[in-house]
């Protein structure tokens, strides 16, 4: 194998960049050409790259987003698409591909390699919902920008004794409003996987306010039946319930933006480097994340067909912390 390609697809995550920097240097050290793809998959579809040298991600380590772009591709879904992103691949003689992103990319990743392209994914997504990696890419930065965000919420919950209602990201996965809850000590926490109807939400509120309580918590999951939208449409009902007055905050794309932490910039530069281990050993069709605090290794057949599971521990811990 001599020249290879990276592509960060879907939603950016702080490390992206720090990923596509150590596939170039480690690829360069190995004696390979290595290619970038602009804007995702669209990118490969259309033949944007580019080819990449050292010095074309200096400076990129510490940058949040990514370097190459992304974009998300409905089109890149139907095997058309991918026949023609591998004729654009070979016509640059690219033989093997890194796809860094979470999901959706990494089931595209899994299409390519079913139709015989040699593919390595690695596992980036701040939801951390991709099955196959205890924690991805992006992660740690969005849990510590919630956690912030938390800190300094509490400060005028406390002072004008109110309850807030703040919404985080996770789509179907709830493990950022569950460690958010957690370490942020919210009231009440609510995830895809352990709803809590609204007249249930505004009891623990009442609750927390009887038994004294100056402020009181509550997150929930953008993905969650009972997200920010609805339980705020019944509190607007049910005022007299609470016993708070209550505020709403949506922390929103703020979550996965600005400089990535340490521990992903140290994740990224593993998982990348690892990648391009796969491909010159050519042992591909294999997601490269982290497990039981080591890199790890996982059968794209099994990581796009799987989904993750939320820890009930975790989650009996937090009811039992928050009371």
């Amino acid at each position: 194998m001599k020249r290879v390609a990276v592509v960060t697809s879907g939603g950016d995550a702080p490390g992206m960049n720090a990923a596509v920097r150590a596939i170039v240097r480690v690829g360069i050290d190995a004696g390979l050409e290595v290619f970038g793809i602009r804007r995702g998959y669209m990118g490969l579809i259309e033949g944007d790259m580019i080819r990449l040298t050292a010095r074309d991600v200096s400076g990129i380590l510490q940058l949040g987003g990514t370097y190459l772009g992304t974009a998300r591709s409905e089109e890149f879904k139907t095997e058309p698409a991918q026949r023609r992103s591998i004729k654009n691949l070979a016509k640059m003689g690219v033989e093997g591909l890194v796809v860094i992103g979470g999901n959706g990319s990494q089931k595209g990743a899994h299409a390519l390699w079913r139709l015989g392209f040699p593919v390595v994914g690695v596992a980036s997504t701040v939801d951390n919902d991709l099955y196959g990696s205890d924690i991805t890419i992006g992660v740690d930065t969005a849990l510590n920008i919630i956690i912030e965000s938390v800190d300094r919420i509490k400060t005028t919950a406390e002072s004008h004794h109110r309850a807030f209602l703040i919404e985080v990201m996770g789509r179907d996965y709830g493990f950022l409003a569950l460690m958010a809850g957690i370490a942020g000590g919210a009231e009440v926490v609510i995830t895809p996987e352990f709803e809590m109807e609204p007249p249930n939400v505004a009891e623990e509120l009442r609750l927390a306010h009887e038994h004294g309580k100056r402020f009181a918590l509550v997150i929930t999951t953008d993905g969650a039946k009972n997200n920010a939208e609805t339980i705020e449409r019944y509190f607007k009902e049910h005022e007299q319930e609470i016993g708070f007055e209550w505020r709403v905050t949506i922390l929103g794309h703020v979550q996965r933006g600005g400089s990535p932490t340490a521990f992903d910039r140290l994740l990224a530069t593993r998982l990348g480097a690892a990648a391009i281990d796969l491909l010159q050993r050519e042992d591909t069709g294999k997601l490269v994340g982290w497990a039981n605090g080591k890199v790890a290794y996982a059968p794209l057949d099994i990581v796009a067909t799987h989904n993750k599971t939320l820890d009930a521990e975790m989650r009996r811990l937090s009811e039992v912390l928050n009371r």
